[in-house]
């Protein structure tokens, strides 16, 4: 029965690794690749050491796999935001057929300062000088 979680587990990380190499050869920009290879390498790694855990059945090895997993979990997604959000604001332009821009018009380039939600700003504003008609 373990060799059949093991071969499941193996065949399916290395899948998703694959399907990972081939994310970022395919992708057309960036950002998409960024997308699909914190994902699926994320998710192939996992089940590749879920894999080795299940083969040596071993409690120091499984504490490593599941410390190794936690941390890839946690970083992965973090490191991914950061370089996405570090190559928008340096200019990496979107694929042509992308339909969202969430940041168009919200990031100033000399000043490195992003805007919140334009109406939302305003909104504040707005009871900001409410508040302070009303105090004079």
């Amino acid at each position: 029965m373990t060799d059949v979680l093991i071969y499941i587990f193996a065949t399916l990380g290395t899948l998703f690794a694959l399907l990972a190499a081939i994310g970022i050869i395919r992708m057309p920009d960036t950002y998409l690749r960024i997308s699909v290879n914190t994902k699926a390498a994320t998710l192939g790694v996992g089940l590749l050491l879920g894999s080795s855990a299940v083969y040596f059945y071993d409690f120091s090895v499984t504490t490593r796999v599941q410390a190794i997993v936690i941390f890839i979990l946690l970083t992965a997604p973090v490191g991914a935001h950061l370089i996405g959000r570090t190559s928008y604001f340096l200019g990496n332009k979107l694929w042509d057929g992308s339909v969202i821009d969430d940041l168009k018009d919200r990031y100033n380039k000399s000043t490195h300062e992003l805007k919140s939600d334009p109406e939302q700003e305003e909104e504040n504003n707005s009871k900001q000088d409410s508040k302070t008609d009303s105090n004079a």
